[in-house]
């Protein structure tokens, strides 16, 4: 078994000189880690940073855990790729173009100039190297797991130099709407959507997106003759509530209660990106209150954001808004000893578990998801809280016992939070209850089995 990913369960930094290792961050990683540790599997990465690529050029054939590096058991092949091939397809084709086309983004009317096409010419190098590796490592016949839209030129290629390989491509966000993804250069829509069309099975975590992109396809005349599964991802509830359990997380939990006191609590967890409408959310909660002032003292908004891609202006300025925002808010809606609104910007595992087990009111606002993840694991870890979801998100197909709702609707959302602060305690368990079930339905090993099975 192959796993082709562009994010490697390893990432490495030198730290006084010393190159040290760290586990590769993100969804996909944790999903993926049970195939990785199969004694028969190969996972195949990029080195996304100097470190990576110094680490993996001084490794025999790439292997960085033949260079004496423990990937929890897993066999690694990260691939040293040229920095300036690899800048071009990740920062401007992968995360500037198709990653906001999926999530309907996308503002405006892209410049698709000269080195756009530079930087697609560059996608292309870099899903050959994939490529020419898989090819080269993959046993006669052997199940070859490509992941997300990173690598969307993949099936194909592998198709035609290994057909003995049995192919699938998975897409961890959403699929792009076919009034969106007509926005793409004709050559390049074919080109995405052949590409993918080389693998045996392609899945998505919703129906919904597997449909989107089938009226792509037929937008461009072109049969799916693939088929098209939906395997939404669960989570696993031991490890989670291992995690949980630990002294940090407990010594943060009890700072979280002694600072809120017996006020309720809306807790939410996310990185500082547009897609996950954290500043909407905010005017949201500003706007329960104004509708509902009996909540005025009683109710805290507790929002752990994870700085995501600082050193892009777009991001740097949508969490500072967010800051603000927040700030505003406050200043004109806090009173002595209550304030309203509590965001911390920063990385800490330890209090984003915290935060969403004393969760009474769950938020997950997103403007589009694959899937999301957070909502599953916030009602694992909570006791009875209610759910508040995007119907924008995978997770809103199985979550119906949640409160849906527009994530452009600002007044919307607020009467959502304001219902499900009201709901009884009766209420709120047997929607807990709904919700815990589906959470838990489809575990990393199970979602992966699934796909294995298939192409078996």
């Amino acid at each position: 078994m192959v796993i082709a990913s562009n994010r490697g369960p390893l990432s490495f930094r030198r730290v006084e000189g010393e190159i040290t290792s760290s586990r590769g961050g993100g969804g996909l990683v944790s999903a993926m880690a049970v195939a990785a540790a199969q004694p028969d599997a190969l996972w195949i990465c990029a080195a996304l940073s100097d470190d990576d690529r110094e680490v993996a050029a001084g490794a025999p054939g790439g292997r960085v855990d033949e260079a004496g590096f423990d990937a929890d058991g897993a066999s690694v092949r990260m691939l040293d790729i040229d920095a300036g091939v690899l800048s071009a397809a990740y920062n401007s084709i992968a995360n500037s173009t198709l990653w906001p086309l999926n999530h309907g983004l996308l503002d405006g009317l892209p410049a698709y100039d000269e080195e756009w096409r530079r930087d697609w010419t560059a996608y292309g190098e870099y899903n050959a190297a994939f490529v020419s590796a898989i090819a080269e490592e993959a046993a006669p016949g052997a199940i070859v797991l490509v992941q997300d839209y990173h690598l969307d030129l993949v099936p194909a290629g592998l198709r035609e130099a290994r057909p003995d390989l049995k192919i699938s491509h998975f897409t961890h966000t959403p699929w792009a709407k076919p009034q969106d993804f007509a926005g793409l250069p004709e050559d390049v829509a074919r080109a995405v959507i052949s590409g993918l069309l080389g693998a045996d099975s392609l899945g998505f975590h919703s129906p919904r997106w597997a449909a989107d992109f089938g009226g792509c396809a037929a937008a461009l005349g072109i049969e799916v003759t693939t088929p098209l599964r939906a395997h939404p991802l669960g989570v696993d509830p031991e490890p989670l509530l291992a995690r949980a359990g630990e002294p940090d997380v407990a010594e943060r939990r009890a700072g979280l209660r002694a600072a809120v006191g017996d006020a309720a609590v809306v807790g939410r967890v996310d990185r500082t990106e547009p897609a996950k409408n954290i500043h909407r959310g905010l005017l949201a909660f500003a706007e329960l209150l104004r509708r509902h002032p009996e909540h005025v003292g009683h109710v805290v908004h507790l929002a752990v954001a994870y700085p995501s891609r600082q050193d892009v202006a777009e991001y740097r300025d949508y969490t500072a808004l967010c800051r603000d925002t927040a700030a505003r808010i406050n200043d004109e809606l806090g009173r002595d000893g209550w304030k309203p609104i509590s965001l911390e910007v920063r990385d800490d595992y330890a209090r984003s578990l915290a935060t969403l087990a004393i969760s009474d009111v769950l938020l997950v606002n997103s403007m589009r998801d694959g899937m999301n993840l957070v909502a599953k694991e916030g009602v694992l870890l909570s006791d009875d809280a209610a759910l508040v979801l995007s119907r924008e998100t995978g997770a809103a197909d199985e979550m119906t016992a949640a409160m849906l709702v527009d994530p452009l609707d600002i007044e919307g959302t607020a009467e959502a939070l304001h219902d499900a602060l009201s709901m009884s305690r009766k209420q709120r368990a047997e929607s807990h209850a709904a919700l815990a079930r589906v959470a838990a339905a489809l575990p990393p090993r199970e979602w992966l089995q699934q796909q294995i099975d298939v192409l078996s």
